[in-house]
């Protein structure tokens, strides 16, 4: 089984910075993409920043500017780097790794995973 470890969002003042990271314990070869999503209170989770195994990255436009994706694999972590955070950035963060579960030498694993949910706390 696969897991995803979030490290502690945390909380900052507006403008401030924060660095994220969610880290794979097996089988990164087998990972399609991975992606970070946040979630308000009773609200479905919204994909915030996404990145390929190729390096393709995809922003949504509320974050373009201001955050960055990026990836470590001699480390087998992506990370997502906040800057000139808002108090809408508010939220609990969380990513997921998507895995190629339809080749054969990754057919064990499940579509995708998720990592534990990280508040981030943007004061004004």
């Amino acid at each position: 089984q696969v897991q995803l470890v979030v490290s502690w969002g945390g909380l900052v003042q507006a403008g401030g910075s924060l660095r994220l990271s969610c880290a794979a314990s097996r089988d990164t070869i087998c990972i399609l993409d991975v992606a970070w999503y946040r979630q308000y209170p009773r609200q479905q989770r919204e994909l915030v920043a996404s990145i390929t195994s190729r390096d393709s990255t995809y922003y949504a436009d509320s974050v373009k500017g201001r955050f960055t994706i990026s990836r470590d694999n001699a480390r087998n972590t992506v990370y997502l780097e906040m800057k000139s955070l808002k108090p809408e950035d508010t939220a609990v963060y969380y990513c997921k790794a998507e895995y190629m579960n339809y080749r054969s030498n990754c057919a064990r694993h499940l579509p995708y995973y998720w990592g534990q949910g990280t508040q981030v706390t943007v004061s004004s």
